[in-house]
C-alpha cells in the first residue's frame, strides 16, 4: 500500500505547491483521490501511468479538489484510451464535466461512467475481490465525503519447500492458498498450516478532506492503519477553521488519537504559516505517530503494519 501525494495545499495553486490530489496504490489498483488543478502534470512528474487509473474519487465540488478533472478526462481521450473510467463524486459532477465536453465538442472515445453520491450516511461505493471503498460523511460548507479504502483478506502464502517435502502436487496449490488442506502421493492429508504462511493482515486507508472537527468521524476511522486528515490551520487560527469548516493540526491529531489509528498524515495546509513543521509539532502534542504530506512525497505502507 502506497500513497502518492500529488498536491496537499489548500485554495490557490502556487509555483511550488499544488491543490489536493493523491493516488492510492493498493492491491494492484491505482485510485485517484481528488483532482485539483495541475494533477496531470503531477502525475507526469511522479511517473504514474495514466492508463492504470480506472477509478477517480472526488470528495466535493470546490475547485481546488476537482478543477483538474476535465483536463484529465480530455487527455485520456488524446491518449487513445479505450477502457472505462469510473468517477465517484457528489451529485452535479456529471453535469459539470459533460457540459465542458459538450461545449468543446470533446466527447470521450471511451466509456465515462459517473457514480453520483448524495447519501448523508456512509455507503459502499466500490467492491471487487481485493478492495472495498466506503464513503465517510464529512462536515464542510457543501456536501462532502471522505473515503475509506479497505483490503480484503489475501490468499494464504504457499510454502513451496514444505509442499515438496510432503509430496504435495502443484495441481493442489490454488486450493491450498484458499485454505484447503493438501494430500500427499499416498492420499494422506497434509494440514494447511503445514503448507502455507499467514498472509499480511489487510490494510486500510482513510482520506478526510475537507471537514470541520467532528468526533463523529471516530466511528468510521477506528483502528484504520493510515489516516489522511486535513489540517488547514494551526490552533492560533482555530476561529478561522470554525468559520470555514476546516480543521487544525491539533484537531486532526485528536481525531487520530480517539480513533486509535496507526499513522496520521497531515495535509491541506494554508500557506499563511512559515513552516510545515509547525503543523507536525502541534499535532504531536496530542498524537505521536504523525507524518507530513508534501507534494511529490510517497508513503510506503507495504510492510506488515502493527495496527
Amino acid at each position: 500500500m502506497k500513497v502518492h501525494i500529488l498536491g496537499c495545499y489548500s485554495a490557490t495553486p502556487r509555483a511550488l505547491t499544488n491543490p489536493t490530489a493523491q493516488v492510492l496504490e493498493i492491491r494492484n489498483h491505482l485510485f485517484l483521490i481528488d483532482c485539483g488543478e495541475g494533477t496531470q502534470v503531477q502525475l507526469r512528474k511522479n511517473k504514474i501511468k495514466f492508463s492504470r487509473i480506472n477509478h477517480v474519487f472526488i470528495s466535493h465540488l470546490h475547485g481546488d479538489h476537482f478543477f483538474g478533472l476535465p483536463g484529465l478526462v480530455s487527455t485520456f481521450r488524446l491518449l487513445g484510451r479505450k477502457k472505462e473510467l469510473h468517477i465517484y463524486g457528489p451529485k452535479g459532477i456529471k453535469e459539470a464535466i459533460t457540459l465542458m465536453l459538450k461545449l468543446g465538442d470533446s466527447w470521450t472515445t471511451y466509456p465515462l461512467l459517473f457514480h453520483e453520491l448524495g447519501s448523508k450516511g456512509s455507503e459502499l461505493i466500490f467492491e471487487d475481490d481485493k478492495v472495498t471503498v466506503e464513503t465517510i460523511p464529512l462536515k464542510h460548507r457543501i456536501y462532502t465525503n471522505g473515503f475509506l479504502f479497505k483490503e480484503k483478506p489475501a490468499l494464504r502464502k504457499l510454502n513451496i519447500a514444505a509442499a515438496r517435502k510432503y509430496g504435495v502436487d502443484k495441481s493442489q496449490f490454488n486450493l491450498i492458498k484458499q485454505g484447503s488442506d493438501g494430500t500427499d502421493t499416498e492420499g494422506k492429508t497434509i494440514f494447511n498450516e503445514l503448507l502455507t504462511h499467514d498472509p499480511e493482515p489487510p490494510k486500510s486507508y482513510a482520506f478526510c478532506s475537507d471537514t470541520v472537527y467532528d468526533e463523529g468521524l471516530v466511528n468510521f476511522l477506528r483502528k484504520v492503519h493510515v489516516l489522511y486528515h486535513e489540517s488547514t490551520f494551526l490552533t492560533s487560527d482555530e476561529h478561522l477553521a470554525l468559520k470555514t469548516k476546516h480543521s487544525t493540526a491539533a484537531q486532526a491529531a485528536k481525531i487520530a488519537k480517539l480513533a486509535d489509528v496507526g499513522t496520521l498524515i497531515l495535509g491541506h495546509y494554508s500557506m499563511r504559516y512559515g513552516s510545515l513543521e509547525l503543523f507536525k509539532k502541534e499535532a504531536e502534542a496530542h498524537f505521536d505517530r504523525v507524518a507530513l504530506a508534501d507534494d511529490g512525497k510517497v508513503f510506503d505502507f507495504s510492510g506488515n503494519l502493527s495496527q
